[in-house]
């Protein structure tokens, strides 16, 4: 595995700085990232006229079932892509497209089980008095990155995201914090500046990843160094 040297702490202030460096770089590169797997981020939006409501249910039954379809065995594919880019930008690395798309290529049953794994646990979170949803969408929110930096399949994926996270969860619920207020001022500015909030709030979960993994490899590698002077 590539030797990647980053010197960033695990806080949502460096984080979030590491993040408007790597927007200001890669601003391109990650700006086509974030329109085309966009265009899969959410349902679409269907008019429907009560007066010709017959008529046209079967057609909003369709447009359902193809948006499920596109919601579990697409779009996963092109936001886990995207969450790569966003790794590789803040490992001061040129983004690589075909990120996008190498999901249909390889690892696409890992990718979509994935998926829908971390969405099965949250949905029930959510459920089960919405607080659990969110402490579990904290120490979830590595899986993509994991799944494909990482090539772990569902379920190492989740394990590890959760162990990965052990102590950082109010970081990762700050930072989601932030990045709504964050998106709020991108949309103040003229609609248009959601677009270089969108890449701050991505790159800076993707700053908080890597620095986080840093961090645990660090003390992995002084605790390997440890028992070989003990022996």
């Amino acid at each position: 595995m590539e030797n990647i040297n980053y010197f960033h702490r695990p806080t949502i202030s460096e984080s979030i700085g590491n993040a408007w460096y790597t927007m200001k770089k890669y601003f391109l590169w990650l700006f086509l990232a974030i329109i085309i797997s966009g265009i899969f981020q959410g349902p679409a939006q269907y008019n429907f006229d009560a007066d010709s409501g017959f008529v046209m249910a079967p057609w909003i039954i369709f447009a359902a079932i193809i948006g499920v379809v596109i919601f579990l065995f697409v779009r996963p594919v092109f936001t886990f892509g995207a969450d790569m880019m966003f790794v590789e930008a803040v490992r001061d690395k040129k983004p690589n497209l075909r990120w996008l798309i190498s999901g249909f290529q390889k690892n696409y049953l890992n990718i979509v089980l994935a998926h829908l794994l971390q969405v099965a646990i949250i949905g029930i979170g959510i459920v089960a008095l919405i607080i659990p949803g969110i402490i579990l969408a904290c120490r979830l929110a590595f899986v993509s990155y994991l799944v494909m930096d990482k090539g772990l399949d569902p379920i190492q994926a989740v394990e590890e995201s959760w162990r990965m996270t052990r102590g950082y969860g109010w970081t990762i619920f700050g930072l989601a914090i932030l990045s709504f207020f964050i998106a709020i001022v991108g949309l103040l500015c003229l609609i248009v500046g959601i677009f270089p909030a969108i890449i701050v709030i991505s790159a800076s979960f993707a700053s908080l990843y890597q620095a986080i993994l840093t961090e645990k490899n660090a003390g992995h590698q002084e605790n390997i160094i440890e028992e070989i002077e003990q022996q």
